[in-house]
């Protein structure tokens, strides 16, 4: 993939990103949803993509998006800064657990660090931006919830055992599943992914499936459907 990523409303640099656009990445800003966002806040933004497409999506709604890795963060506001959604978004370089916000947000929406005490990447800050620390989720709920609208929504998208945890351990902070999109690679696979929506409302959650592939290299026509406003190839 190379250095510049172009959409069709505006374009990525990836330049000093350890972490390029990939499809947890889009998917993730294609499919969160909320009735009526004023304040979104993307946590680990890595080049900006997901703030971007958010601030496509949500027209009348302003974007904060954090990340700790400062080469990231300056390409990320660099790519926002010229997009055409200037005005309505902004990046922060710093940790989540050093961030901190007078606003209450309608949506946080995050592709977190998932490798738990997995075996550490050599590459530095690709193992910052790829791994977590076991209190890492723990955090990210218990600040999500504070920073949340009465009617807000933390949405995250994470290898489905990750997933399941981290559905136990909201119930901790009063938050609970209102959607969970099983992601497959295609209809011969088991789920590889599992997008989640958290909210304050206590209700038995509203479950999906989506297929990226219905054959080698074809992708399904929900898949381009769901991307068809930003991927120029659809």
């Amino acid at each position: 993939m190379g250095r510049i990523f172009r959409f069709k409303q505006f374009e990525v640099d990836q330049a000093g990103c350890a972490m390029k656009i990939n499809t947890d990445g889009v998917l993730l800003g294609a499919v969160v949803n909320h009735p009526a966002p004023v304040n979104i806040l993307d946590i680990g933004t890595g080049t900006g993509v997901i703030a971007l497409m958010l601030a496509q999506r949500f027209r009348r709604a302003d974007v904060t998006a954090v990340e700790i890795d400062e080469s990231a963060a300056l390409t990320a506001s660099a790519n926002c800064l010229n997009s055409p959604f200037a005005e309505r978004t902004r990046v922060e370089h710093s940790a989540f657990e050093d961030f901190n916000s007078d606003l209450k947000y309608e949506m946080i929406v995050s592709n977190p660090p998932y490798f738990v005490n997995d075996l550490k990447n050599p590459e530095k800050r690709k193992e910052i931006a790829r791994h977590a620390d076991e209190d890492f989720f723990d955090l990210l709920l218990r600040k999500a919830a504070a920073m949340l609208t009465g009617d807000g929504v933390i949405w995250l998208i994470l290898p489905v055992k990750q997933a399941e945890d981290v559905i136990i351990n909201a119930v901790l902070q009063k938050l609970f599943p209102s959607k969970i999109i099983h992601v497959y690679s295609d209809n011969t696979k088991a789920s590889f992914r599992q997008i989640i929506c958290l909210g304050f409302n206590n209700e038995p959650p509203l479950q999906e499936h989506l297929y990226i592939y219905k054959a080698q290299n074809l992708y399904t026509d929900e898949y381009k459907y769901l991307l068809r406003d930003f991927f120029l190839a659809f």
